[in-house]
């Protein structure tokens, strides 16, 4: 595969509690980013994209196994040809006959012929919005190969501990995809957090906010592509939008050869 790959950031609203709603307009925007000239050869979408946070219904409103995501994503891969990572959903996992049914925050990669080739469950749950009340954490870090290249998924709330985004880059990863639904009044930590994961692993962060308003909290955007030096390779406002970038991934590597953090790393005295 080429070093060189091209982005499309769906940076969307989300209307909370109302999936068919939400179903219609990605459709709409995944149509219109395969449509573009260059074609993307990977589209990112935000967190929780199906339901939003209606957190106080989301067992009724989940997607049972995800499998509508799941028909609906890998359809439009295979159409079109196009690897897409597709944010993360409220999943409604069976429980079985002695355990109760729960909900995960799942993210799934899907290749260009339509294949799921990740599926990650965040793992770090955002007290603030209550999700540790209604949603299950994941057990398990989100590693996939995109086409011969490692790469790693975090969710929103995730990119506040370095020490995943570490054990992802320490196992090969070149590129992070973080969906998330990140509020106001936050953009600076957003920003900072984005660049300070991309900085110290020394990797691509490609970040895909959601935009609009859901009840009181407002949701600010700025979907980002960060270099593995730290710079903000392309940045969206704060409307609907699909933002496009291109990466080289063989920059990972000059600069994992120039600064060697990896090298330089003194793991025994960082337990305990």
């Amino acid at each position: 595969m080429s070093n060189r790959l091209r982005l499309a950031l769906i940076q969307m609203h989300i209307e909370a509690g109302v999936p068919d709603a939400n179903f219609e307009r990605l459709e709409r925007l995944l149509e219109k980013a395969a449509a573009a000239a260059p074609k993307p050869d990977v589209i990112l979408v935000p967190e929780m994209w199906n339901t939003g946070y209606a957190l106080d219904r989301i067992g009724e409103l989940a997607d049972p196994e995800g499998a509508r995501t799941q028909a609906f994503v890998s359809g439009f891969c295979r159409r079109h040809g196009i690897h897409v990572i597709a944010g993360s959903i409220a999943n409604l996992r069976a429980g079985g006959q002695e355990k109760p049914d729960r909900v995960t925050n799942t993210l799934y990669a899907f290749d260009r012929g339509g294949r799921l080739t990740a599926e990650y469950s965040k793992i770090h749950l955002f007290q603030l919005m209550d999700e540790h009340l209604h949603l299950q954490a994941g057990d398990r870090i989100g590693r996939f190969s995109l086409e011969g290249t490692d790469a790693g998924a975090m969710i929103c709330y995730d990119i506040r501990f370095p020490e995943l985004a570490r054990k992802l880059a320490l196992d090969g990863a070149k590129v992070l995809f973080v969906p998330a639904e990140w509020p106001h009044p936050r953009l600076h930590h957003w920003r900072t957090l984005l660049q300070a994961r991309a900085i110290e692993n020394q990797m691509y962060v490609v970040a895909c906010n959601r935009v609009g308003t859901s009840g009181t909290t407002a949701f600010f955007g700025h979907s980002m592509v960060v270099d593995p030096w730290g710079e903000i390779v392309a940045e969206a406002g704060e409307e609907e939008t699909i933002l496009t970038a291109d990466i080289d991934l063989a920059l990972v590597d000059e600069v994992r050869g120039r600064i060697p953090v990896f090298a330089d790393r003194r793991p025994a005295l960082y337990e305990g």
